[in-house]
């Protein structure tokens, strides 16, 4: 295809807003009705009252800047009185201009009266003198009319990452709107923002050397570009940089001035009350120590200098106290409590603020954040002012720990979440990738948002860059809640990246990212190093095996496979873009893509070549290459990436070399001898006695199996295959090899023989040197339709996907809803909601047949969850044809084993005993306890399961009869 076919493709995509999107601007041809930005004789002017709100300033000036990059020209920006054939009249309901208007009745803005955050848009014929025509974007308060500009900038081709993504501005030569008279909803959360976190090894040395270099740190010209682009993703807060290695925010007077130049609000994290960094502002020899008990007036002294400073400004006062930097509050005296003296430090914080701030106290922004320790105090019963948003936190790897009670739900002050998708902390750290997948994301959010928690909405985005993607959607979804649903989650990277990239990819963009974070789900690239030794030390990790298997349902190599199919792709893509798409690509596509699969693969070719090595393998020693290949690999596209736009992101994507995606994992070399020599292996496989045996095979299911071949020597080896049946079928019966070969293995079910236990063997023969490999079939008289189930036992196991069920009952409105693209198996299914009251009002059924009986052992991989609150916990039932119901529960203490092993693996897993008295047709059910548990995967082990990560892949029925 030609590139401008491309180029327009994509501007047609993106001028189409997705369905997620609000869709207020349409672009129309010039023979069309519409209102003129720019044509071949018209350029648009822009007006603006001068005595408006400085963000309406810097709006007006940003979008002629947009507009030129659009068109190649420049509309001229006034705040003199119009005089214009066209006009876009940029106003809040303060400015003059637009009082203008709605006194001469040309527009409408009662509906914005009293509003918070929105924006209309309305053309106009002779809206004033000297005014032919005029687009008016009018916004209920400051940031409501940037937002409203920033919405056309989107829909006239300028993605709100053009500059931090090197998204390209999509070229017109005209622009033309519909007609349009549109009013905005309010958002869905009120404050909406990120946190800049753990910068030490991206952000900080970035912003140091190539953003504010005068001052060697992250200053007011990297603010500059944050701020706009909170603004332009409709967010309305940050909380700003805070470790060892940058100066505090405050440092640097310009900062300030810079966030409100843009009107974003100032928050700050859990560790910084009131706005104070203790981190690096916070000093020892001259201010004591950080205990509110010992020193009160020293720990006041810089609070009250903090408030005056910032109360000229809008923030959000984070209030309550904990140690320095994110370190639990220090123990307290005897006669005193923890629940006591914070009631005690917030009662003075408020005085301050009150000094300060000319609004009585309950009227002035403040949120208590229950982190960690704090959630303890809380619970001990501390009594916190009701004005105060309690914010909620995430247990820092995606799921929320706690929400409001029945009482809580009633505070003035409401609720909200602070969630991660980068961390640094134990059990292991996930600063570089994001890979927190959208399903997740929105699992947590939409049940906190039904429970009330709406008022404040903060994200952990590590260093924003490469969390562009999760810090999109976490911000589309507090701007409006309704943007998705569980259905239409699976297409909401994809719809995004194709407005950027073009339609035609779309569903290779759907592809790759559903799969890349499904992969990630599974297991963070950070965690591939399988160490769970992090201390504050940053000790380097130990690599050793994963849990991954080789050896049994062949998922390391299956793993293996899928990185390698989607980083392929992406590899096709980023050749097949035209070239001003290439940067932004790399960005937002390629390098999380690549970067992991390389990660995956460097940590599972190593363990292979060690596992080869205990078999002595030929192929051992070639793997070493292979690793060390993958590794100079991932330098490569790292140094790519940081010197994309000529070095404009150098140093912005680095790690800590004690991580495993830095390390070289260790890797052992043999001495392979001369003489060829075979070898046999066979996953999944039994040996007994020394026989090999390949899994069995099942009529109902009709699985091939596989024999490896493999050389011991470097000389060559041949090797021929025969059977002593016409129905096993062999996709190789010789070969040559100088290291291995595979053999499928599968049966032809027409010509094998009636039965349970047919057998059969395969003899493998290189020179002198002869295998067996014996085998079994299942292939009973009774035809698969006839068993009316879903799954059936395969190999000692029944392993269930969750969302293809034989039933469901569902009353009282609780509902049994599929989340897609989350869960080991690509869907899950939750039970009710949060919201929902009542147990065992929800429940599915799945019919499976086993051979066998006796007593199970059920596991149930469940999504690890916490409890709604205290009140609340997280059960679900098992049962098997009217058993007893076995009660099972997601959550575990936080730092305890369990709760540390269910968030590296993004799963729960429980085992429930239940007796199966006979062979035949039997009924799983899952039922609900507590409303919202969601189940990803059930296996019922009937002695068969082998040690894996993932566990067995489904056993579904299989009905072909071909």
């Amino acid at each position: 295809m030609k590139k401008n076919n491309l180029t327009f493709l994509a501007f047609l995509v993106y001028s189409i807003s997705i369905t997620f999107l609000n869709a207020q601007i349409k672009l129309v041809k010039t023979s069309e009705t519409g209102f003129t930005i720019v044509n071949n004789n018209i350029v648009a002017k822009i007006y603006y009252d001068d005595n408006d709100f400085e963000v309406v300033k810097v709006a007006a000036n940003l979008l002629s800047k947009d507009i030129h990059n659009v068109t190649g020209k420049t509309p001229r920006v006034s705040s003199k009185k119009p005089k214009a054939s066209h006009a876009i009249i940029i106003g809040s309901l303060q400015s003059e201009l637009v009082k203008k208007l709605i006194e001469s009745n040309k527009i409408n803005t009662k509906p914005l009266e009293n509003k918070w955050e929105q924006y209309s848009y309305i053309t106009v014929k002779k809206p004033l003198p000297n005014v032919d025509e005029a687009l008016v974007i009018v916004g209920s308060d400051r940031r409501g009319t940037a937002y409203g500009v920033f919405e056309l900038s989107k829909q006239i081709g300028v993605s709100p990452w053009y500059w931090w993504a090197d998204v390209p501005v999509i070229k017109r030569k005209t622009l033309r709107i519909a007609d349009v008279d549109f009013i905005s909803k309010e958002p869905s959360v009120k404050y909406r923002g990120v946190f800049l976190n753990d910068e030490d090894w991206g952000l900080k040395p970035w912003a140091s050397k190539l953003m504010d270099p005068q001052i060697n740190d992250i200053g007011p010209n990297t603010y500059e570009k944050v701020c706009e682009l909170l603004l332009r993703l409709k967010a309305n807060m940050l909380a700003p940089a805070m470790h060892e290695v940058t100066g505090a925010f405050f440092k640097y007077p310009e900062n300030k001035v810079v966030a409100d130049k843009f009107a974003i609000m100032m928050t700050s994290s859990h560790a910084e009350p009131l706005l104070y960094n203790n981190t690096t502002e916070w000093d020892k020899k001259i201010n004591g120590e950080w205990d509110y008990v010992t020193n009160k007036d020293g720990v006041l002294n810089v609070l009250d200098k903090r408030v005056k400073e910032a109360a000229p400004y809008e923030n959000i006062y984070t209030v309550g106290m904990r140690g320095i930097h994110d370190t639990g509050m220090k123990d307290v005296p005897e006669g005193y409590t923890k629940a006591n003296v914070l009631e005690q430090v917030i009662d003075a914080e408020r005085d301050i603020l009150a000094k300060y701030i000319e609004k009585p106290k309950d009227e002035i922004p403040q949120i208590f954040v229950p982190y960690k320790e704090v959630l303890n105090i809380y619970n001990s019963g501390m009594e916190l002012p009701e004005d105060i948003t309690i914010v909620w936190p995430d247990d820092n790897f995606g799921y929320i720990k706690k929400l409001s009670d029945k009482e809580e739900v009633k505070r003035k002050g409401g609720a909200g979440v602070y969630y991660h998708i980068s961390y640094l902390g134990e059990p292991n750290d996930y600063l570089w990738l994001n890979t927190t997948p959208p399903a997740l994301i929105y699992e947590e959010m939409y049940k906190a948002y039904q429970n009330g928690a709406d008022r404040y909405w903060l994200l952990n985005v590590g260093d924003i860059k490469p969390g562009e993607l999760g810090m999109q959607f976490f911000l589309d979804l507090a701007w409006n809640i309704d943007m998705v649903t569980y259905n239409t989650i699976p297409d909401y990277n994809s719809s995004l990246l194709a407005s950027i990239f073009g339609n035609q990819y779309k569903n290779d963009l759907k592809d790759i990212y559903n799969s890349y974070f499904h992969l990630g789900f599974e297991r963070k690239p950070e965690y591939m190093g399988w160490d769970w030794r992090w201390n504050s030390l940053f000790a380097k990790e130990r690599i050793s095996d994963t849990e991954f298997s080789f050896s049994n349902y062949n998922e390391a190599q299956n793993r293996i496979n899928e990185y390698d199919r989607i980083a392929n792709k992406a590899e096709t893509l980023l050749k097949e873009l035209p070239e001003q798409y290439k940067s932004s690509f790399y960005h937002l596509v390629y390098y999380p893509i690549v970067g992991s699969s390389l990660v995956n693969k460097k940590m599972l070719v190593a363990q292979k070549n060690r596992w080869y090595a205990q078999q002595g393998r030929a192929a051992t020693n070639g793997l070493i290459d292979e690793v060390n290949n993958i590794d100079a690999r991932l330098t490569e596209i790292t140094a790519n990436y940081n010197g994309l736009e000529n070095g404009k992101w150098t140093g912005i994507m680095t790690a800590p070399e004690r991580l495993p995606e830095i390390q070289l994992p260790p890797t052992e070399k043999i001495d392979v001898p001369e003489n060829a020599e075979m070898g046999i292996f066979i996953p999944s496989a039994s040996s007994i006695n020394g026989v090999n045996v390949l899994p069995r095979f099942n009529k109902f299911t009709k699985q091939t199996y596989t024999i490896e071949v493999f050389n011991k020597g470097v000389n060559a080896l041949k090797w021929e295959a025969k059977t002593n049946e016409s129905w096993i079928l062999l996709s190789k019966v010789k070969g040559k090899t100088n290291t291995q070969e595979t053999i499928q293995v599968s049966i032809d079910f027409n010509k094998a023989p009636i039965g349970t236990n047919i057998t059969g063997e395969i003899q493998i023969t290189s020179g002198e040197h002869t295998e067996k490999i014996h085998l079994s079939l299942y292939n009973p008289e009774t035809n698969a339709e006839d068993l009316n189930v879903l799954y059936v036992e395969d190999n000692g196991v029944v392993s269930i996907l969750p969302s293809e069920f034989s039933r469901k009952n569902e009353k009282n409105e609780m509902k049994v809803k599929i989340i897609e693209e989350l869960g080991y198996e690509g869907k899950s299914v939750q039970l009710g909601t949060i919201v929902d009251k009542g147990r065992r009002n929800a429940s599915v059924e799945y019919d499976f047949y086993s051979e066998s009986a006796g007593y199970v052992t059920v596991y149930t991989y469940a999504l690890p969850v916490f409890g709604k609150d205290e009140k609340n916990g997280t059960t679900y039932g098992v049962q098997i044809d009217g058993s007893m119901v076995s009660w099972e529960t997601t959550a575990s203490d936080e730092y305890s084993f369990n709760w540390k092993k269910n968030v590296i693996r993004n799963c729960t897993i429980n085992t429930s005993e239940i007796l199966i008295s006979k062979p035949g047709k039997h009924t799983l059910k899952l039922i609900s306890g507590n409303p919202g548990m969601v189940i990803q995967k059930v296996v019922i082990d009937f002695g068969g399961m082998k040690r894996s990560y993932l566990g067995p892949p489904p056993t579904m029925l299989n009905i072909d009869d071909k």
